[in-house]
Parts: structure tokens; sequence; C-alpha cells
């Protein structure tokens, strides 16, 4: 007798720089522990997924990049649902989880114009949308709207099952009585700051309860059913730690949670196997792989705007861009910086992982047969045949705070008791606020993590595995084209991340402390070849842009990542005048004031 096929349902993401796609793949891995099938799409893989026609539930991941704008692998996809007719997706029965930053503008915009969209055209919720906000961090609304998922999936099954049976068995003259669907619920998702704490005491321990309560608090509105703990060791952690310790740290909880059982997430499927080989073939490649589609363009000038004494170290750059006269710009436009990871930071690494005698063997990487990674493949970003060195620097960003699924991962590869115990909490619902206080908060990297916990030995491919890709860093154009021809400023802070217990001296933002290091200390360079090069792209912004007519007034309001653009639109109205000297400088002060609210590194 053949076995009856799983209910399936579809999961679709956009992703910009990968969180909605790891996201999605996260939730396709853990489907099959819940008796579904997952049928995994990005959204612009037209030929894997049909709209028109689907009958199962589907389930939007999507995040939202620029100022609201689509991810691009999304773009043509939302373009494209905006033309449909009112009833075209009214078959349709739909979720989805929304990924944003309340620090920008048009938080979670692109998940909102989907969601519009598909209800403009008769497409139903059978799930309440989560809006997660990475300013405050993602787990506070996603980890219990995932919780959430299958129940509201189920339903949505049951449902759809139930409706095809009535119809099936109503007469010619019956009608289906459409009745409110009440398995499905009614969710309230909630942001909440884990620093918004009241009554909490002085102390480190009274901090960490206030926190874990906080983070309770938050999802308790969050969960629409309530699911049996599943304990994952409840060995605790009290008795190998001295009785001095009198707060939770990165390394030793207190209890209640060190005496907890834990619901640890599912370990991610490894999917990759890398190996490297001494070749003498291995490209020396210098500089980011897609150098085809950049420029690389000189620094000619540098100015710091603020003092020695100042909260953040303000500098404007000037890139040359007559050699390149496709390269153009206009106020409001911004640009991608692409850098590479410091070499200190890659050789520590190296040297951690074991591999620094390596550093210059060619990478192979290839899929494992036996992986049940839902839609694995090699990563892209990851050319072929380069060195291990070239692939820690230029294409792995190994600065990023590790995600919840890679320190779950990190577990099977730690040896010491207390510790694997230790990074089980990290990564487990219990342990939330723990993450978010010593990890998450702290923007701890994975060289951070792993030098806390020294008996962690994770291989090679769990780095390409879950290392994010390196990606540039956009910043505005502080300029007009029209003041200064072939010239580009631009103006940032350097990022400096202060001590911690697992950071003891601290550390500059990787594009903004290389950016920091090509020009100090900052003259104005002398010589043309001595200009440093920096590798750029155009990133145009038609909707963010001065009136064309020079007598309409306008207002401007800070757009959500600091005022510099703004001076270019004033060297826009003021056409080719230059301005003197001062009052220029005051410009540029007042950008750095306000630039030092400005997040990002």
């Amino acid at each position: 007798m053949p076995c009856e096929a799983k209910p399936r349902f579809v999961v679709l993401y956009g992703s910009q720089k990968g969180q909605a796609e790891s996201i999605a793949e996260g939730i396709a891995d853990e489907a099959e522990e819940h008796g579904l099938v997952a049928e995994l799409s990005c959204l612009n893989q037209n030929e894997k997924y049909n709209l028109e026609k689907e009958k199962a539930p589907v389930v939007f991941i999507v995040s939202t990049t620029g100022d609201g704008e689509p991810p691009d692998n999304a773009l043509q996809f939302v373009k494209s649902i905006k033309k449909k007719t009112p009833d075209h997706y009214k078959h349709l029965c739909y979720a989805l989880l929304a990924l944003g930053d309340t620090n920008y503008a048009n938080f979670c915009n692109c998940g909102k114009t989907i969601e519009r969209s598909l209800q403009e055209h008769g497409a139903k919720q059978f799930y309440a949308t989560g809006y997660a906000d990475d300013g405050v961090g993602l787990e506070v609304v996603l980890d219990p709207w995932i919780e959430g998922l299958w129940k509201a999936i189920n339903g949505a099954l049951s449902k759809m099952a139930s409706d095809r049976t009535d119809y099936s068995n109503a007469g010619p003259g019956d009608s289906i009585q459409q009745t409110p669907d009440s398995s499905i619920p009614d969710v309230q998702l909630n942001l909440l700051r884990i620093t918004d704490q009241k009554d909490c005491g002085p102390t480190g321990a009274s901090v960490s309860k206030c926190a874990t309560a906080a983070s309770a608090s938050a999802v308790s509105d969050l969960r629409p059913a309530v699911f049996p703990s599943q304990p994952l060791g409840t060995a605790s952690v009290s008795a190998a730690v001295p009785h001095v310790t009198l707060a939770a740290s990165l390394t030793h909880s207190l209890p209640p949670l060190s005496e907890s059982s834990l619901n640890v997430p599912a370990l991610p499927p490894p999917y990759l196997d890398v190996t490297l080989k001494e070749a003498d073939t291995v490209q020396q490649i210098v500089g980011p792989s897609n150098k085809e589609t950049l420029h690389e363009v000189p620094i000619s000038r540098a100015l710091q705007l603020t003092r020695g004494d100042s909260v953040k170290t303000s500098l404007l750059l000037e890139l040359d861009l007559s050699a390149h006269p496709n390269l153009t710009y206009q106020p409001g436009d911004s640009f991608d910086v692409f850098c590479p990871n410091k070499d200190s930071e890659v050789e520590e690494m190296l040297h951690r992982v074991g591999l620094y005698e390596q550093r210059n063997h060619s990478v192979h990487i290839s899929l494992r047969k036996d992986t049940k990674k839902k839609g694995a493949q090699v990563p892209a970003h990851v050319p072929p045949n380069i060195s291990l060195l070239y692939l820690l620097t230029w294409c792995l960003e190994i600065k990023s705070v590790p995600k919840k699924a890679f320190v779950r991962a990190l577990v099977e590869h730690t040896e010491g008791g207390v510790q694997r115990r230790r990074l089980q909490e990290l990564c487990s619902k219990q342990g939330s606020a723990d993450y978010n206080l010593h990890v998450r908060d702290q923007s701890l990297c994975l060289m951070e993590l792993l030098s806390a916990f020294t008996s962690c030995s994770p291989p090679l491919s769990l780095l390409i595995e879950h290392l994010p890709k390196l990606q540039p860093r956009p910043y505005s154009a502080a300029s007009s084209w029209l003041r200064y021809p072939g010239r580009l400023h631009f103006v940032f802070n350097v990022v400096e991340f202060p001590a911690c217990i697992a950071r003891p001296a601290g550390r500059r933002g990787l594009c903004t402390g290389w950016l920091f290091d090509l020009v100090h200390p900052v003259p104005v360079f002398p010589e043309k070849a001595a200009w440093p090069q920096i590798h750029v792209s155009l990133r145009p912004n038609s909707l963010f842009r001065p009136p064309s007519d020079q007598s309409v007034p306008f207002i401007m309001i800070g757009p959500g990542t600091g005022v510099a653009p703004f001076i270019g639109f004033l060297q826009q109205r003021a056409g080719g005048e230059r301005r003197p000297t001062s009052t220029k400088m005051s410009l540029l002060q007042a950008v750095c004031r306000s630039e030092e609210s400005r997040p990002g590194c």
C-alpha cells in the first residue's frame, strides 16, 4: 500500500543580504519535523512556483532595502502583482513575515507593499503578519512567529481540505456556507526593546532576570499555542561555576536559566563538503572578485571634520572620478564601497581554526550527497579556484554577529560540558534574553565568540555555510557634480565598538575602520601616484532628488541615514557657485553632528 503524501506548503523569499533567505531555509528545513513538505523558492525563480494556480498555503519571507525598496530578487515580483485584477488571487491563502529596521525610514515597506497588493487582489491571510525589527532584535518577533506558524499552517490545510470536501459533497442546488475559521489564531505582534525594563535592580543578576522577564513578556502575546517543552540536557552549570559569580555573562548563566530544561532549535543540516588542496594554479586575485562591474577610483582628498575631543571621529573623503566619464551621479544617489576584512583579523581566524599553514591552499566546495537541506547549493559568492586567504578576506563577512542557527551548529563542535551547555542556552528559546544581552547587543563576531568558548572548534565548512556574504557598504553622495565636476564627496563616522569582556580592546567598524586606515594620518595627498584606490559602484535613486525647478522651495527632513545627502541638494540649488570656506565647513560640521546617531559600520 503506497505511503500517503505529506501535506505541502510553499515558502517564497526576497532577500538582499541573505537574512530573509536564511530564515526561509530554516522554515523549510524544520517543516519535515512537523510532518509537512515545504517547497522553497526565491521570488525571482518564476519557473519554480505558480501563484496563479497555487492551492496550498504560501509563506512569504521578505526584507526591505534602501529607502523602503524591495530586494533585487523581489523587485520584478512586486511590480508584477501590482498590475493584477481585483480577484486575481482570491484562491490564494498566505502568511507573511517582513524584516526591517526602525532605524531607517519606511520600516518593512516591501512586506507591507506585498501584503497590500495581495489583499487588494483577493488573497486571504491564514496567519497574522510578523514585523521583525533588526533595530531591536529580529528574534523578539521571529522566534514566536515561527513557533506559531506550524499550528496555523495545519489549521489552514485542514480548512482547505474541509472546504474541498464540502464542495464536492454539495448538490447542484446547494450553496456552501462560509464560516469564520476558528482554527486560525489571533496573534498580536508587539515590539519590545530588551532595555525597556522596569524595577530592575543595580546588579548584573537583576538585569539578567529583568531581561529574561522582558523577553517572556514580549512573546506572551505572540504565541498562538503553548507547545510542550522538549528537555535537551538539564545539567546545571552552577555546580561548575564558582559561588562568587554574581552576574550572568557570555560564558556563564544563573538560575533559573542554568537549571532549566531547554527548547533548543533543530540542528541546521550541513550541506557542504570542503577540501583544501595544495596547488600552484590558485588564482592570486587582488580586490573583489566582481571587479569587472566596479570602478577603481582614487581618494584625492581627506579631511577630518571633528576635533580630537569629539565623541566620534568624522571624515570627509573626496573621490576622483575624472578617469570614469560614465560614472556620474546626482544629489540623492548613493554608492557602494567594497572593502576587505582586516588582514590581522583574517590571520587570527586562520590560527583559531587551525588552518594558517594552509592559507594559500585552494578551496574546493561541493554539495554533500546526503544533505537534507532544502534547495542546497554552493554559495554563489565564493568564486572557484581561490585560496583560503582570499575566501576569508573578500568573500565572507567574518565580523558579522552569529545568528542563533550558527550558535546552534557550534554546539556540535564544542567539547567542554559547561561551554556546550552555555551555547545551548544562548540559542534556545529560554535563553533569548541572554543571547540579545551578551551576543547581539554587544555586536560580538564569530572570532570573539570563539575566543570566549575555547573548546569550540568549528570546521571550515561550517564557516562557509553560516557566515554571510561580505557586503559592500553604502554611502550617500554629499556633493553636487555642478559644484565639483569629476569629484564625489562623502562623509562618515568611524564606527567604534566599545570594549567588553569578550572584546577587551574594542574594535572599529569594518569599512569605516578600513577607510580611516587608508588615509590616516589625514593630509591632502601631495601626489596623484600616492592616492589610495578603492572599488565603488553607483546606486542611483531616482525617488530621492531635489526639485528640478530652481524656484520651488523645499523642506529637507532627515531620511533616516543622516543629512549628508542634503549637502549635495544645497550645492545643486546653488549651481556652480562656490560658498566661502567657513560656510561650507559649518555645513559639513552640521552633518557630522547629525551623523553621530547613524547606525552601521
